[in-house]
């Protein structure tokens, strides 16, 4: 088997406004990272389109019709202070839901061990009819219900490890008992959820929010006493992982202090589970990562350490 890695040119489509830190370079940046020599072993896939019974998985129909009517003829459209459309938008954000889709079904049919899918604009703010902080679908949330309900799993998990919560996967899987949220976050920052007494329906869901400067040492620490634990308790059938890149100490968005290193670490830990309990399954996907060059030095240690455990 091997590593599936996904994206689709219609993700640097999606513009933002000069200066947007969600910006087509940060995806470039990655592209250009995996066409070294060592990741020419990746399954190369373009993303196809998600659709609109994937999108409904999550999200009302009267959500679906505003962002349709938001959508700009040129130029672009703020659907919030932080978050802004083109005409590229649309087709971008359905590649990130279509390329989720599509990774789960490769690995769940063992046509690949694990997956990566790098599109753009991310997913894990958006929550079920609010687009924000850069996102518009919940793709990973999608991606979750998906499994569970048309693959017929009985528990998908997802590790987000994104510097910010990610409040839209939490609204969107909160009262799924099927799906455990396991997240790390820096704690204040936006968008100022993910409390530790933040917990689900059935105590489904896993904040460990932290402090401003927190270290990769500190980072392994939560994930070996909380993260790690709840998700081997869980036994997941499938593992997720929403993969932000902003924790890096390099990032400008926030203030923790992490380094490619300490992904590579997370990415390793979190397959262990997956080895353990799934037959190695997990399918991930971008959400934040700021600074182009830690994106795509981390994103670079993440995917590396795909490709081993996809042998």
């Amino acid at each position: 088997m091997s590593t599936a890695f996904l994206t689709h040119s219609d993700c640097l489509n999606h513009l933002t406004p000069p200066g947007h830190p969600e910006q087509v370079a940060r995806l470039r940046a990655i592209l250009a990272r995996l066409e070294a020599p060592e990741f020419a072993g990746l399954m190369r896939i373009d993303a196809p389109l998600g659709t609109h019974a994937d999108l409904l998985r999550c999200h009302p129909q009267s959500y679906l019709d505003r962002i349709d009517a938001a959508m700009p003829d040129s130029g672009f459209a703020a659907l919030d202070g932080d978050t802004f459309v083109s005409p590229g938008s649309k087709a971008a954000a359905l590649r990130g839901v279509g390329g989720m889709i599509r990774a789960v079904d490769l690995v769940l049919a063992g046509s690949a061990r694990n997956a990566f899918v790098a599109c753009r604009p991310p997913g894990h703010h958006a929550e079920p009819d609010i687009a924000m902080g850069f996102c518009l679908f919940g793709n990973v949330s999608v991606a979750a219900k998906y499994a569970l309900d048309h693959h017929g799993l009985a528990r998908v998990a997802v590790m987000d490890f994104d510097v910010h919560h990610g409040n839209g996967t939490q609204a969107l899987l909160w009262d799924e008992p099927r799906a455990l949220y396991a997240s790390t976050h820096q704690m204040p920052l936006y968008p100022g959820t993910g409390r530790a007494d933040e917990r689900g329906v059935r105590d489904n869901i896993l904040n460990v929010p932290l402090a401003p400067y927190s270290d990769g040492a500190r980072f392994r620490v939560v994930m070996e006493q909380h993260i790690l634990p709840a998700m081997d308790l869980f036994r997941p059938e499938l593992v997720l992982i929403s993969a932000g890149f902003d924790a890096h100490r390099a990032d400008p968005l926030a203030q923790l202090a992490w380094e490619a290193d300490d992904f590579a670490w997370a990415t390793e830990r979190i397959c262990d589970i997956a080895d353990a309990h799934a037959g190695g399954r997990v399918v991930s996907t971008l959400e934040g990562g700021y600074d182009l060059q830690a994106l795509a030095d981390s994103t670079a240690a993440h995917v590396a350490v795909l490709m081993e455990r996809g042998q």
